[in-house]
């Protein structure tokens, strides 16, 4: 053994391993302090540190078999004591390549193992946190009246708000961090772990009279380590102070670089009137769950009520006036109230918000959502989320609505990114992580992406039933197989029967191509019609004619088509270029029987947004004109129009080609069987 070790020494193989880890422990700090600068995402620090660790052994077996002589490098030759050292010099080169196989491996199968998920990543992986990251906890209420909740959040809110506008440190957005609330013991080391921070604030707030208390502790959650505390007892009116000197003692803690635009967007309160505050606050708690139709229907109009109270009490209030634009637009959107007038309010709004303050980042977001929203128009929408970045370097929904508009622009890599670095700003939004594996990862047909995705909103939100169903439906579309999703509907509805109509949607339901499936699917759907995702109310009766077609039944899927016209029809007479009704009416009359109107009303829509213009609504009315034609015996062109739609990424999956009845009549041509063999899995 002593001559081993003195083998060793000749070889420089000590010297070579000190040399690595120290060279590798400065290259580890360099890229942790470079990359977030440059906004990379999370993995690729950790893909760094991965690389770096199997690069060890591999340095070793090279220290030993070769050196650096006269300039050039040679092989080692034999030292001392040869004969004893040759077999342990075979022990310690096969010893180090196995190392470094085994390194690869498990780091391989880490990377790129398809069904591994968010939370076995998150155990294993190695994270690189930047030193400059924070996330503002919820802050406790202490106030003797429990109504003051929506004003402990405010404050925790505002000085989130306030460090979050400072473009030299890492702040998790508000939805993220409000899932700590105050109340039950807080592990600071796991939540900092999730969040990807390495300091994370916490605090308290007592309202009594005219007097506040607030206080704040920072700490450096990676060591358990208390950096600042301060208790500050003042007049209620001095709390938006409070929340401002709050925000820039914790950033001087950090030793973040602060402008003198970022130190007065910190210093301006949001409002002077402490009722207008509470109003808005209670609005943006409503805000926060209109993300899907059925539930925006009723809380939209809770939060336009609250927000016109806020701004009446203080006309000056911008945050007020930008979030009041915002759900405005919303109504817009989502078919509740799809006129010209609803978008007059919307921009009002944001209008009044742009006169108060010209340079708000938050008025230009709310202003690129109305373009958004309101006319599809994603260059000028683009334009505002540019110019709101300016200020809010660390607003996670800049970097949404960005991928929104990268996906409608067809630009499915720079969305892709857009919204995983949105979610590195803000990693538990349960909405953006569904967007991201729905709409963005399952059009692209990345189907393991999808599931890993699920899998780490279902840590967040384990029991979340939309969650539950869509990760069941990733099965339908990769593999055309129906049994988990039966499977998971079955156990959804046992456990809670009043969500059968959020997960039970005819279309899947109609892949199972039984008879008890699509009557269950017509119980669980709403009598008064759903908003579909392109705007417009698809009645109860369009799925009542789908399914009675599909069983044979002509009279009644003609009177149930003839009652759905009617109601699609009285949305037209208002808005004859609708373009998501004109869609959804050529598909009715296709299934009455009138095919020159179906034809005429299907290609209208596919003029008036084409899929140059919204590569997602564009590409399914192109998909509704294939169903149009298939149910009209246009099968040439039925066939040409699915080939044509499934050179980009699209909602027809192979399960849906496969399963769904609107494509009975193509099946047995070989041309459609082709199409669908393509979209097979290939293991």
């Amino acid at each position: 053994m002593n001559t081993f070790v003195q083998e060793l020494k000749n070889r420089r193989v000590y010297r070579v391993s000190l040399a690595y880890l120290v060279a590798g422990s400065a290259a580890v700090q360099v890229v942790g302090t470079v990359l977030p600068t440059f906004h990379a995402p999370d993995w690729a620090q950790q893909v760094f540190v991965v690389l770096i660790a199997m690069g060890f052994p591999m340095a070793l077996v090279l220290a030993w078999s070769f050196d650096v002589k006269e300039g050039s490098i040679k092989k080692t030759g034999p030292g001392r004591g040869s004969t004893a050292v040759a077999n342990q010099r075979r022990v310690w080169i096969l010893g180090a390549v196995g190392s470094l196989v085994a390194a690869s491996g498990v780091a391989g199968y880490w990377l790129w193992h398809p069904w591994t998920t968010a939370s076995q990543i998150e155990r294993t992986a190695v994270f690189v946190v930047p030193e400059k990251s924070i996330a503002v906890l919820p802050f406790g209420n202490l106030s003797d009246d429990k109504q003051n909740a929506y004003f402990a959040d405010g404050v925790q809110d505002e000085i989130l708000t306030d460090l979050a506008k400072v473009a030299d440190l890492k702040v998790i957005s508000r939805t993220s961090v409000m899932q700590y609330k105050s109340g039950v013991t807080r592990n600071l080391r796991e939540i900092a772990r999730e969040l990807g921070v390495a300091h994370v604030v916490e605090g308290s707030v007592q309202r009594s009279g005219n007097r506040v208390r607030v206080s704040a502790q920072l700490i450096d959650a990676r060591t358990d380590m208390h950096l600042w505390a301060e208790r500050y007892d003042r007049d209620l009116a001095d709390v938006f102070a409070i929340q401002s000197e709050i925000a820039k003692t914790i950033a001087d803690e950090l030793e973040a670089k602060i402008s003198p635009s970022e130190k007065a967007a910190i210093e301006k309160p949001p409002t002077a009137d402490l009722a207008a505050f509470d109003l808005y606050e209670r609005a943006k708690a409503i805000w926060a769950d209109v993300t899907d139709p059925l539930h925006a229907k009723e809380k939209l109009p809770q939060a336009a009520r609250l927000l016109d109270e806020a701004v009446a009490r203080d006309p000056h209030f911008l945050q007020a006036w930008c979030l009041l634009s915002r759900v405005h637009g919303t109504f817009y959107w989502y078919g509740f109230d799809h006129t010209s007038a609803r978008l007059d309010l919307a921009n009002a709004a944001v209008q009044t918000a742009l006169r108060l303050q010209p340079d708000s980042g938050e008025a230009h977001l709310a202003l690129a959502n109305y373009y958004y929203y309101g006319f599809r128009d994603y260059g000028r929408a683009g334009s505002e989320l540019a110019i709101a970045r300016r200020t809010l370097p660390n607003n996670a929904e800049v970097f949404v609505y960005t991928g929104f508009i990268n996906r409608r622009q067809g630009h499915w890599a720079e969305a892709t990114g857009n919204l995983e670095r949105a979610l590195e700003l803000d990693p538990r939004n349960l909405f953006t992580l569904q967007q991201l594996a729905s709409y963005t990862y399952q059009p692209q047909r990345r189907y393991a992406d999808a599931v890993r995705t699920y899998d780490r909103a279902l840590t967040i939100v384990p029991g979340d039933p939309l969650t539950r169903i869509n990760r069941a439906e990733v099965a339908l579309d990769w593999r055309a197989d129906i049994k988990p999703y039966q499977t998971m509907l079955a156990t959804l509805t046992a456990e809670d029967s009043s969500v059968a109509p959020d997960v039970d949607h005819p279309d899947y339901a109609l892949c199972e191509r039984t008879a008890a499936a699509a009557a269950r699917a017509l119980t669980n759907y709403p009598r008064d019609g759903l908003p579909n995702n392109y705007g417009v109310n698809c009645p109860h009766a369009y799925w009542e004619g789908v399914v009675a077609r599909w069983q044979g039944d002509s009279a009644k899927a003609h009177a149930a088509f003839t009652a759905a016209r009617s109601d699609v029809e009285k949305t037209l007479e208002k808005q004859p270029d609708f373009a998501a009704a004109l869609s959804l009416l050529g598909m009715i009359d296709a299934g009455l029987g009138r095919k020159e109107e179906a034809l005429r009303e299907g290609r209208r829509a596919c003029e008036l947004l084409p899929i140059s213009k919204d590569a997602i609504t564009g590409t399914a009315f192109a998909v509704h004109l294939a169903h149009i034609y298939a149910w009209t015996g246009e099968k040439d062109l039925a066939i040409e129009q699915i080939a044509a739609v499934e050179r980009a990424p699209n909602v027809l999956s192979y399960g849906f080609l496969k399963l769904h009845p609107y494509w009975d009549s193509l099946r047995g041509d070989p041309r459609f069987e082709k199409i669908v063999a393509s979209l097979a899995p290939k293991s």
